[in-house]
């Protein structure tokens, strides 16, 4: 009686029925699960670092002070602004560009202050220039011409740091904001308001 002996794979073909076999167990994003939408102004309590309720907060304070101050309030033409730098010298990472990015939506909003063209906004500014005047594309009624760019007379600036103390039980993390407004000519300092933040949580 004949015996039957299963086809041997070579090992290239084993090598890929396994990846084969692989690719198809894959599993795709995970979809569903206990994901929901919530209030974007509700107190976030999630840990006591950095957050958007804080975001929130200092955006809202610096922007109600900046616009009752007199650089804002007793300008005869709309005051033209810039945004600078918001150092973060706290021990964490933080997006002050984001608190900043807040702030700027807010004035514009309030129709009381102009911005004008950041130093990290200046590389788009110059291309799209470049672009016009450069590449002979461009009809030359209508396009945007070289050298008619307006300076800011202000610039926004400031820093954020922070506090943190510990024990067995407790951590408190204090922050503290600050936000100047700087005259480009003169060099004065025209306006400055501070946020303080403390937020406590146990271990």
């Amino acid at each position: 009686m004949m015996s039957f002996s299963p086809p041997r794979l070579s090992a290239a073909a084993l090598c890929s029925a396994v990846v084969l076999s692989g690719c198809a167990n894959v599993a795709g994003p995970h979809v569903g699960g206990n994901v929901q939408y919530g209030d974007a102004r509700a107190v976030e309590t999630v840990t006591n670092e950095f957050g958007s309720t804080d975001l929130q907060t200092i955006a809202e304070s610096m922007t109600r002070s900046l616009l009752q101050s007199r650089a804002i309030t007793g300008a005869r033409e709309t005051p033209i602004v810039a945004l600078a730098e918001v150092k973060n010298k706290t021990s964490e990472y933080i997006d002050t560009r984001a608190i900043t990015e807040k702030i700027r939506v807010q004035l514009t909003k309030s129709g009381a202050v102009k911005f004008a063209v950041s130093t990290n906004e200046m590389q788009n500014q110059l291309d799209e220039l470049t672009r016009q005047n450069q590449t002979g594309l461009y009809k030359n009624k209508g396009k945007a011409r070289i050298g008619q760019m307006q300076g800011s007379r202000y610039r926004l600036e400031g820093s954020i740091s922070s506090i943190v103390k510990r024990s067995s039980s407790t951590k408190d993390v204090f922050y503290l904001f600050n936000l100047s407004l700087v005259d480009n000519e003169s060099g004065l300092l025209e306006w400055a308001d501070e946020k303080e933040i403390r937020k406590t949580s146990a271990r």
